[in-house]
This record gives structure tokens, sequence and C-alpha cells, in this order.
């Protein structure tokens, strides 16, 4: 198949969430190891977003940019600008997550297995767990351990006490590990509270101190790494990276995907709980890093952009 000398242009259709970024720029950091690619942010404002972004003139700003082969986005207010955006500028739309607006709307919609979608079709992906920019590393140390503390969610109770009693168990446990600990925007400040009057051991970075990247540098070191269990990006990341990962444990609010998401990683083998830690368990890495956002680059560039792109030239 001939390739053309052009670069295709990709835009990422963003909303505020960091989560949703993490998962759009992941995919196309994937594509960007294989092709040369010209990548535009389109975030969605106040001004264009739902209905509004429907009228060409709410859009005129984006005629400068140059016009999109990929339009990428992921979160419930990119859905209908992506639609639109497509009809005025062209280019194939891709969400990722399971989108509020029919699967059959996008050009290609990539989709957490955490998510239901219903009966395979031919513009759905699946895959294990949310895309992230997480790479495997191949420097993980078993004496390096990073402990994720998440918060208060729909899906889970949490526990201050809890958590903190799973982490006695955890950090006091002789076995040469340094423990690096940080929390979330949705950790409770109480958790901070108890955690500095516990006298544990393990230095402790409120995730307001860290700086941009800390956790992907952190997740490419330590080979060990616990996450409470509502936190499903923070477990895929880290399965990624190809950790050995524990889950610390929170008594479930209801049966949802997240929970049922969470217990079919212990019931594989992939993740360890901590009750099965205690029990004398040990944790182990996945049986293969995952690359997820690899696949679906591939998938993207196999489906869209064969000839419309430029290998990337080794470095």
């Amino acid at each position: 198949m001939p390739i053309s000398k052009t670069t295709p242009v990709i835009w990422h259709v963003l909303d505020d969430r960091a989560g949703h970024r993490s998962q759009v720029l992941g995919l196309t950091d994937a594509i960007a190891r294989r092709l040369s690619v010209d990548c535009h942010d389109v975030v969605v404002t106040p001004e264009i977003r739902g209905h509004r972004c429907l009228f060409p003139r709410a859009i005129r700003q984006l005629r400068d940019l140059p016009p999109p082969d990929l339009l990428i986005g992921a979160g419930h207010r990119t859905h209908v600008p992506l639609l639109s955006f497509r009809h005025y500028f062209g280019g194939r739309a891709v969400v990722l997550m399971k989108p509020t607006i029919p699967l059959a709307a996008f050009d290609l919609a990539i989709v957490s297995s955490v998510d239901k979608v219903g009966r395979p079709r031919g513009n759905l992906l699946i895959t294990e767990g949310p895309l992230n920019r997480i790479q495997p590393s191949q420097t993980l140390s078993e004496s390096n351990g990073l402990i994720l503390i998440g918060g208060e969610s729909s899906h889970f109770e949490w526990s201050d006490r809890g958590v903190l009693d799973q982490l006695v168990a955890i950090l006091n446990r002789d076995d040469g590990v340094r423990w690096t600990l940080t929390t979330s925007r949705r950790t409770p400040p109480s958790f901070l509270d108890a955690w500095r009057s516990s006298g544990l051991p393990g230095e402790m970075i409120p995730c307001e101190e860290t700086p941009a990247g800390w956790v992907p540098q952190m997740l490419q070191q330590s080979g060990r790494v616990w996450v409470t269990c509502e936190s499903m990006s923070m477990i895929y990341e880290a399965l990624t990276a190809g950790a050995s990962v524990g889950l610390i444990e929170l008594p479930e609010k209801r049966r949802s995907r997240v929970v049922q998401s969470a217990e079919g990683l212990i019931e594989k083998g992939i993740v360890t709980a901590w009750s099965a830690w205690r029990d004398g368990r040990e944790l182990t890495p996945p049986p293969s890093p995952l690359c997820e956002a690899d696949r679906c680059a591939d998938e993207l560039i196999h489906r869209f952009l064969a000839e419309a792109a430029v290998p990337r030239k080794a470095a």
C-alpha cells in the first residue's frame, strides 16, 4: 500500500478532567511513537459546550487549525463536540470510554472492560482498563515501594481507620522495601491528620506537593505498588508499568462495575487483595505488562492512517 508524504493531524478534544486528558494523551503518545503526527489541543470551553458547538459561529476560531485526520476525546462533555467538529472539519471521531451518545455515531469507540457495552460491533474496541500514559518499565526495583491513596467514591465506603490498619501491616513488615506514599484529590483531610498521628514509617508526599509527572516517574522504578481498591485508573497505571500490585480493601457500597472489575482482577491473579497478602500470598507482577495504548494505536493506524502517514524515523 503506498504511503503519502503527509503528516496526520490529530485534535485532542479535551474537557477539564485530568484523567480524561491522560487517556487521550496516552493514545496519541503511542501513535507518535510510531508515526510523525501534528497534534493540537481543543478544549471544550463553556462557549462551545453542548449544543453551542453545533453553530459554525461558535467554533469559527478552529478554522485556523489544520483540518484533522483524527479527533480523539474522552468524557461526556466531548461527545457532541467530537461529532460537530467532524461534521464541519472532517476526520474520524474516536471516543474513549463508553459514550452517552449511541456508539454508532462514532467512527471508533475505545471502551474499558470496566464498562458494560453489550454486543460486539465493528466500531468498538475493548481494552483491559482505561488507557494511560504509562509505558512498561525496564527499571523496576523490588526495594522501592509506592502506595497510592485514593478516597471517597460512589463505589466503596471510605474508612481512614480501615486504610491505616492495613498500612500498619504493610509498612511494619521487615522486607527491606523503602515505601513512599501519596494521596489524591479525593483523599479526605482527616486521613492525612490520622497518618501524621500514626507514627508509621514511610515518606508521605501529599498530591498537592508532587510536581507534574511525579507519579509516572515513581511507577517506573517501584517494583511493588499498593493502591486503594476504588482507584481503578491508578491500578491500571501500576499494572501497565509492570509492578506487583496489591489492593488496599474497602467495604463496597453497591455492586457497581468498578467493584466487579476490582474483584475480577483479584480472581484472575493480576492483583493481590490485602486480606490474601495478610494470609500469606505474596505480591506478584502481572502475567504480562499491559500495553493497551500501543495496541489501540496500532489499530487506529491500520484503520484510519495507513494512507496518510509518515513512519517516525528512529532516533
